[in-house]
């Protein structure tokens, strides 16, 4: 029975993490889109997202280009919001930081549209769908 009781306890745990790994803060929300550039002002220590909309139904795949100045921004997770529960449903796509220290850095978002999993365009059209949308953060010192 004592075996029981920590497969148990084990199962409770892991399906506990599972559960609580989606960020409910997402603090400021800046929205962005391919093609574009975002100016984001911040202070330290301040939770932000960086919001693309996102159906990956239709072809959409966003990532994270690379981390951005760990001095300046933190990452913190990746969540999806579906605009409903219907099937094929888009959704806005959340990149979640906390703002470190005074400075600056940019943050790539990279839609690799119909890329599959080898993260490159197909064809031509995959091409000209694809695009990045730019966030050009500063964190400015407290006041």
């Amino acid at each position: 029975m004592r075996r029981t009781g920590v497969a148990a306890v084990l199962a409770l745990l892991v399906a506990a993490c599972g559960a609580g790994s989606a960020v409910s803060d997402f603090g400021t929300v800046v929205k962005g889109a391919k093609g574009t550039t975002v100016r984001v002002e911040l202070r330290p220590g301040q939770r932000f997202s960086l919001a693309v909309a996102d159906n990956p139904s239709v072809g959409d795949n966003w990532d994270l280009v690379e981390v951005p100045d760990p001095k300046v921004a933190s990452f913190i997770s990746e969540e999806h919001e579906s605009e409903s529960d219907a099937p094929g449903a888009g959704g806005t796509l959340y990149f979640v930081f906390n703002s470190k220290h005074p400075g600056t850095t940019e943050i790539r978002l990279r839609d690799c549209w119909r890329c599959g999993q080898n993260k490159t365009p197909s064809d031509e059209q995959s091409r000209q769908q694809s695009g990045e949308a730019i966030f050009a953060v500063t964190v400015s010192p407290p006041k």
